[in-house]
């Protein structure tokens, strides 16, 4: 978990006319596909608000929230960019194209660590809430808790260049029982994380014809699952993943069910 404040959000020079602290991926993909839209209507600063504290009680909203949901609006409010994936459906891949807005809503929720606020996040249809935490971390809620998808802003921003980069590759899931998929990246040659991109609940691991993305669900209710994508660029990287999965294991049994056997392998 992060503390204190990233200097480069107390400039509060807007992302896009200084991209300081983004990777050249990250800031290709905002110059190619990003643009800022003017706000549409006047702003109640966060100063003036008040929020519910844990007893349900409204209070002035507390100067760290203050100072993070407002640095949030000047570094990257109005923020849009798209973010190309490739979706596998039956018989076929296509690219999609996901926009991205970096708006304020108007939900602010206190937790153990903090406060969180929501912003617009991914246009899709979906229960799921984005939010910014005010220890820097990124997150989403379905009603309650906050779970962390990055570690920050920029951590989410150079997730979605990797993602883009990848875009025009074959993707798949790992089936893998256990940990055959921490045995999968000890057999991948070439593959180096990409740290500006990862974090304790997503990981990008990135080789030259191998991608291999680490997450962790984030369900309205259960415990929060690992899930394994994998794209390769060719048929040397299919190869590859393919070759390090049988080595990983070849047949895998579960635990206290000996009926339960399976191949770890990658669903294309």
């Amino acid at each position: 978990m992060q503390s204190g404040f990233e200097p480069v959000w107390e400039v509060c020079v807007h992302i896009l006319d200084d991209p300081t602290g983004l990777s050249e991926r990250a800031q290709d993909l905002l110059a190619r596909t990003g643009w800022r839209e003017p706000d549409s209507s006047p702003r109640l600063a966060t100063d003036f608000l008040r929020v519910r504290d844990r007893t349900g009680f409204w209070i002035p909203a507390p100067m760290k929230l203050v100072i993070r949901r407002e640095a949030f609006a000047a570094r990257f409010g109005g923020l849009r960019y798209v973010v190309r994936q490739n979706v596998a459906l039956p018989g076929v891949v296509r690219e999609v194209q996901r926009r991205w807005d970096f708006d304020l809503r108007c939900r602010m929720r206190r937790d153990e660590w903090g406060w969180y606020f929501d912003f617009v996040g991914e246009h899709v249809s979906s229960p799921v809430a984005y939010a910014v935490h005010t220890d820097g971390r990124v997150g989403v809620t379905i009603g309650e808790p906050f779970m962390e998808i990055a570690p920050s802003v920029y951590h989410l921003i150079e997730s979605h260049a990797v993602l883009d980069q990848v875009a025009s590759w074959q993707s798949g899931f790992v089936q893998a029982a256990g940990s055959d998929w921490v045995a999968l990246v000890d057999r991948l040659d070439g593959l180096s994380e990409v740290a500006e991109a990862s974090g304790p609940c997503a990981r990008w691991l990135l080789g030259e014809n191998v991608a291999i993305r680490d997450v962790l669900s984030y369900p309205s209710e259960g415990a929060r699952a690992r899930h394994v994508a994998v794209w390769v660029r060719n048929e040397h990287g299919l190869n590859q993943v393919e070759a390090a999965l049988a080595q990983a294991s070849p047949v895998t049994a579960a635990e206290g069910d000996p009926g339960d056997r399976r191949r770890s392998r990658v669903y294309w």
